[in-house]
């Protein structure tokens, strides 16, 4: 069933809405993909907060452009695209999930990314999916920070230690000597 002028424009209206209140967003080709597959990816999504959807180039183009979006590539928009949009801020999560269930099923390809402000290619997008998660990452900032400070620690007081140590030889030279 073909939409009217004014269904495109109200759903180019809510799409712009959704895409200003999302931090990131993922271009996929989804050609070739059963309707099972597309709903086991937007379930594997849904813990993440991100959500996927089809969308027509001429909707999705104008919504881009309501949101403020420029499009930097004139390819991204050729052939069937979906759209994933992420709520959160962790822009590594649903690249991982993008990635890896396009390992499993090869007709789900990743066109390009918008993260952080940010046009990405789909090289990048892969690569930002091998990077650790937001909270992985402060886990071992935190990590690195504690063991520098701890070994700062262990390095100025091995000079009191060390003392402590030859103040007990020393003692336990001169009990030696006074029993003998």
């Amino acid at each position: 069933m073909k939409l009217t002028r004014e269904q495109k424009k109200e759903q180019s209206k809510g799409l712009s809405e959704v895409l200003k209140g999302s931090a990131h967003l993922y271009f996929t080709g989804y050609q070739g993909l059963k309707f099972k597959d597309i709903a086991e990816l937007r379930a594997q999504l849904k813990p993440i907060k991100c959500g996927y959807r089809v969308v027509k180039n001429s909707i999705l183009h104008h919504a881009l452009k309501q949101a403020g979006v420029a499009i930097e590539s004139t390819t991204l928009l050729d052939g069937p695209n979906a759209l994933l949009w992420a709520q959160q801020d962790d822009p590594v999560s649903p690249a991982r999930v993008l990635v890896k269930f396009a390992k499993t099923h090869q007709a789900l390809k990743l066109k390009a990314g918008f993260v952080g402000g940010c046009w990405m290619t789909a090289v990048d997008c892969q690569k930002l999916s091998t990077l650790g998660t937001r909270p992985e990452l402060l886990t071992q900032l935190a990590g690195a920070l504690y063991s520098t400070l701890a070994q700062g620690a262990w390095v100025l007081a091995a000079p009191i230690r060390d003392f402590v140590l030859v103040l007990k030889a020393v003692q336990e030279k001169k009990g030696a000597e006074a029993k003998a």
